[in-house]
């Protein structure tokens, strides 16, 4: 018997997919598929992948020409599989020609040409056409402009902002660069916010009353009903509202929370973030906006909402109106506690550590930007490390979602409403200066 086995992403199966399976079947007696997991399409830049794997495997096993179905996991896993299974003939499409010719140190390798003019990611981008702009006075829209371009389905069309020096020569070139956000919403389908917090509201509600969509950054507001009307103007009128915390999408973080919500710690008892850093994401941010909603966010993923009991505690600059030099929050829960440190003018280690009733997870700094973290034991002997590839700090992952749900009319939010909501009431009682302590330096 002939054993032949190709891999693929399989995502939106289409025609040309089904000739290359059909083509595959073709060379042998029995067909092995390898359909790729998405962290593993995400480790190759494959981002915007539109179906989940089970979706991808039942389209693949409903053609009926796959005698076994697989997943590719890891680099390396075709020689092990070849191996494994005792393979004869490896095929894939003539666009990877060369690239597999390693493999014929183990088996036959063929490339099969592919079907012209078919591809998933052709589909993925007529069927997604976003006009893009960004809005603020911040270097960080030069690193949105960047990660665009990994984006299938989006084009950045303009810029609205007050500083056009910090703008890098890409942007400036763009087809609309405005101070005025009319002009900018007039060519655009969807904005990203990356203003100054104080007018995430007042842009953001502009911008929803004219028919856009909306990625903002967070704090998407500073008042927590501000939050709840534009949230419920945006359902309304399907409209996509989104809050933009990069973190949440990078794949070594979302590990995290399923391995915390599988028991591998047991029952997590705390949760300790801090986030500080002397130069700051954005000089003109206070302490709270710029690094409080990401230390907030294992917080409330973790443990959920529903604390009874908080502290702030802020050391206050007496020159700037409710700018905090650095802030502590303590929050208590029925059965845990959380802790964050956040910090524009003073240093700590920028670790995460979720406490549990059996271990703990450790993320050294910067956590935020992980792609590394263990699981510490009593017996170290049984500790495990864990690494994933890391591209963009998770921008290109938070574009794709964003544009997803806007093509899908369909909600792929990782961050759910209410926790954007205690966000928001955390930053709002901050101003308020409720359950509030200013130490004095």
């Amino acid at each position: 018997m002939v054993k032949v086995i190709t891999y693929g992403t399989y995502d939106l199966l289409h025609y040309g997919h089904i000739k290359l399976l059909e083509r595959a079947k073709a060379l042998g007696d029995y067909l092995i598929v390898g359909v790729t997991a998405d962290d593993f399409d995400k480790s190759r830049g494959k981002i915007n992948v539109q179906q989940t794997l089970m979706e991808r495997i039942e389209a693949v096993r409903a053609t009926g020409l796959a005698d076994e179905i697989i997943v590719e996991e890891y680099e390396g896993q075709k020689i092990d599989d070849i191996r494994k299974y005792d393979i004869d003939i490896f095929t894939v499409g003539s666009d990877w020609e060369g690239q597999f010719d390693y493999l014929n140190e183990y088996c036959k390798v063929v490339y099969l040409k592919r079907t012209e003019g078919v591809s998933s990611s052709e589909i993925r981008e007529k069927v997604r056409e976003i006009r893009f702009g960004v809005v603020g006075e911040s270097a960080f829209l030069n690193k949105i402009q960047r990660e665009v371009k990994y984006v299938n389905g989006i084009t950045l069309k303009g810029v609205c902002t007050a500083d056009a020096s910090l703008l890098s020569d890409d942007l400036k070139e763009l087809e609309v660069v405005t101070d005025n956000l009319d002009e900018l919403l007039d060519q655009t389908d969807a904005i990203y916010i990356h203003s100054d917090p104080g007018r995430h509201y007042q842009e953001a509600y502009q911008a929803l009353h004219k028919g856009k969509h909306v990625l903002c950054e967070s704090p998407m507001t500073l008042k927590a009903e501000e939050y709840k009307e534009l949230k419920d103007y945006a359902s309304k009128h399907h409209l996509v509202y989104m809050e933009a915390l990069k973190t949440a999408y990078i794949t070594a973080y979302e590990r995290i929370l399923l391995l915390v919500k599988g028991g591998i710690i047991g029952n997590p008892v705390a949760v300790d973030a801090v986030c500080t850093s002397m130069e700051g994401l954005q000089k003109s941010w206070n302490s709270i906006c710029d690094w409080g909603p990401t230390a907030l966010l294992p917080v409330f993923q973790i443990l959920g909402t529903d604390y009874r009991y908080k502290k702030i505690i802020s050391l206050l600059d007496p020159n700037k109106n409710m700018y905090d030099q650095f802030t502590k929050i303590s929050l208590i829960y029925d059965h845990a506690v959380a802790s964050i440190k956040v910090a524009k003018e003073a240093k700590s280690e920028g670790s995460l550590i979720v406490t549990g009733t059996k271990g703990y997870i450790y993320v050294p700094a910067p956590w935020w930007k992980t792609d590394y973290f263990e699981i510490r034991f009593e017996d170290s002997n049984t500790n495990k490390r864990y690494f994933y590839q890391l591209d963009g700090e998770g921008i290109r992952y938070e574009l794709v979602a964003f544009t997803r749900m806007i093509s899908d009319h369909a909600e792929y939010l990782v961050i759910n409403e209410n926790i954007s909501q205690a966000i928001t009431g955390i930053i709002e009682d901050f101003y308020r200066k409720k359950d509030f302590i200013e130490i004095k330096s």
